[in-house]
């Protein structure tokens, strides 16, 4: 069983490293960084008891390493990432000048970026459908909180709650992405 297990990974490695390398390459800054990204992927693939048994073993592997990036990310406060943020006359940490920033020669601000509107869309899933309307009207699309209501046939005290429901909402779901950005 052990020989087979091994011809496993081996065969793995063999069909998946360099585009594995490559794709951790279009994320990270460093070549360095995505080596090291790599070997925690093969460990963590060489630790796995039931490789035979993965469905789907490329799906497997593409989603360990995103998260791998993802960990490494937050592992680390890049100085790029620093310069964008600070925080305003409340004390609350900005970050819309990383995500208004030109990512095409930074990789970490672009994983970030990604990793954010990720997570806004999947809590924006979860409000109900006229929350959700309304926070994207406002928030995403520029529109005052009257024209939404005028467009609605609502009351704007109506339109506003709705907003601060969805804002409450939002906060709670990001509340993460924001400590680790923060720490």
């Amino acid at each position: 069983m052990t020989e087979t297990r091994s011809a496993s990974i081996t065969e793995v490695v063999k069909n998946y490293g360099s585009q594995l390398l490559r794709f951790i390459n279009s994320k990270v800054a460093k070549t360095e960084d995505a080596e090291d990204i790599l070997q925690e992927v093969w460990f963590q693939t060489s630790r796995l008891t039931n490789l035979n048994e993965l469905e789907n073993v490329g799906a497997w592997l593409y989603s360990v390493t995103r998260n791998k990036i993802i960990d490494s990310y937050r592992k680390k406060k890049t100085e790029s990432l620093e310069d964008f943020v600070y925080q305003d006359e409340d004390g609350e940490l900005n970050v819309k000048d990383i995500l208004l920033a030109d990512d095409s020669n930074n990789p970490e601000i672009g994983m970030f970026k990604d990793l954010f509107w990720d997570e806004l869309m999947k809590a924006l899933d979860e409000l109900p459908e006229k929350q959700k309307r309304v926070y994207v009207q406002n928030e995403l699309e520029d529109k005052t909180l009257q024209e939404i209501a005028d467009a609605e046939g609502e009351n704007i005290k109506t339109i506003i709650s709705r907003k601060s429901y969805a804002v409450k909402h939002l906060r709670k779901k990001m509340q993460r992405l924001y400590n680790d950005l923060k720490n």
